[in-house]
């Protein structure tokens, strides 16, 4: 596999979803030190927590200065663009958040991939890399975990770990397909409004057996 790929990837994954994470935060009216602190997060608590789980030493993120300084850069960057532009970001968020979910999600699997793991690893490794950052960047900024709970988000993420792991993508032009195919069916879902199944108990405070599972 062309090590390019990966490192294109960790830089296209890094630039969007830092952006994402500064963007949050400046909605909740986060001072600056938040802003970069929620930017930072989401731009790398997906690969720190796939580190734990597949055995490499978490200390390995400051080997990355290269893609720590864009990330800061990147946040920096969204914290003075003019107000229309930022309102520009907003309405394609969904695209930007799709490109940072696939970028990471292979990029994800593929690391998983070259340590030789299992199967099952190498999906998760993609799921957590791409949804991992975007998870506590919602919880820090008190709201419910958006990937967990809007259109099918999580799903594509596994989709790419299993591409990876099943060596359905292993060459440079296979990787760089299955990155637009997944960012290709997050839009997908997002323009469709494809959904899970989800089961709501509605009040908490009495349940209905009549309560049904809505698709």
């Amino acid at each position: 596999m062309d090590m390019h790929v990966f490192d294109l990837l960790s830089i296209i994954g890094t630039i969007a979803f830092a952006m994402s994470g500064a963007f949050v935060a400046m909605e909740e009216e986060y001072d600056i030190l938040g802003v970069l602190v929620l930017g930072l997060v989401t731009a790398f608590g997906g690969g720190m927590i796939r580190n734990v789980l597949i055995g490499v030493p978490v200390t390995t993120i400051w080997e990355q200065g290269d893609l720590i300084l864009l990330a800061i850069v990147s946040v920096f960057v969204a914290f003075v663009l003019p107000m229309p532009w930022i309102k520009h970001w907003k309405r394609t968020e969904a695209f930007f958040d799709a490109i940072g979910l696939s970028a990471f999600a292979v990029q994800g699997g593929i690391y998983a991939a070259q340590m030789n793991h299992p199967l099952i690893a190498v999906i998760v490794a993609a799921a957590l890399t791409g949804i991992g950052g975007g998870v506590i960047r919602d919880l820090l900024a008190g709201r419910k975990p958006l990937v967990l709970r809007d259109e099918i988000y999580a799903v594509w993420a596994m989709a790419a770990g299993a591409a990876v792991g099943l060596g359905i993508a292993a060459t440079t032009w296979q990787l760089l397909a299955l990155f637009v195919t997944v960012v290709l069916f997050r839009m997908l879902s997002v323009h469709y409004k494809w959904r899970l199944p989800r089961r709501s108990l509605g009040d908490s405070s009495s349940i209905n057996p009549e309560n049904k599972i809505s698709l």
